[in-house]
């Protein structure tokens, strides 16, 4: 039966898609932040002023909003609350291409791991809002899906960590993708201490 708004049910709808982002931060720091994630994105201001700006990179009007406020506080380190957020790639060679980049514009990443389900690089931005560049290891959900019901997920399901520059070596030497996603299995691993 399908839900109507005399009879709704209780099974929520779901969103088509998440449309974007808005990030708080001091004034102090506006502009470093708005600076950055227009380098990071390679992202352009839909609308910008001295404490607004609404930033677009792909077809949406804008995934990004940064807003200053007065009273806004330094984020506390170990707070609860967004651990990140992840933009995805088409490939591996995308995501080693954004790194140096990104590399070439002083922003290196904190950590580099195999998840398993998809291989990622992780960010902080100048607030210290953890940011994951990632590809999708599997070329499709279910393939995913069927990965984290294995014994291996479950004994690890941190991943394996990898060094950007080995990861380029093995892309320009003609190593296939899928060889390169493919996780190797370490044994057990727990959450670093640096997440």
């Amino acid at each position: 039966m399908s839900a109507t708004f005399a009879n709704p049910g209780t099974k929520v709808i779901s969103p088509i898609r998440l449309a974007h982002l808005v990030l708080k931060t001091q004034p102090s720091n506006y502009r470093k932040m708005v600076d950055f994630y227009k380098t990071f994105l390679s992202a352009t201001a839909s609308y910008e002023n001295e404490f607004l700006s609404f930033l677009r990179y792909d077809e949406e009007h804008h995934r990004i909003a940064i807003v200053t406020m007065p009273n806004i506080e330094p984020r506390a380190p170990k707070a609860s609350g967004l651990a990140h957020v992840a933009f995805t790639f088409n490939n591996l060679n995308e995501l080693a291409l954004a790194y140096l980049q990104r590399k070439a514009n002083g922003i290196t990443p904190y950590w580099c791991v195999n998840h398993g389900p998809n291989t990622s690089i992780y960010y902080h931005d100048p607030d210290g809002n953890d940011i994951e560049t990632q590809v999708d290891n599997f070329e499709t959900p279910e393939e995913a899906n069927e990965f984290f019901a294995t014994p291996s997920f479950a004994e690890n399901p941190i991943g394996v960590d990898f060094v950007p520059e080995d990861l380029i070596q093995r892309l320009e030497s003609g190593e296939s993708d899928e060889s390169i996603k493919k996780r190797p299995n370490i044994g057990p691993r727990g959450v670093p201490d640096f997440i």
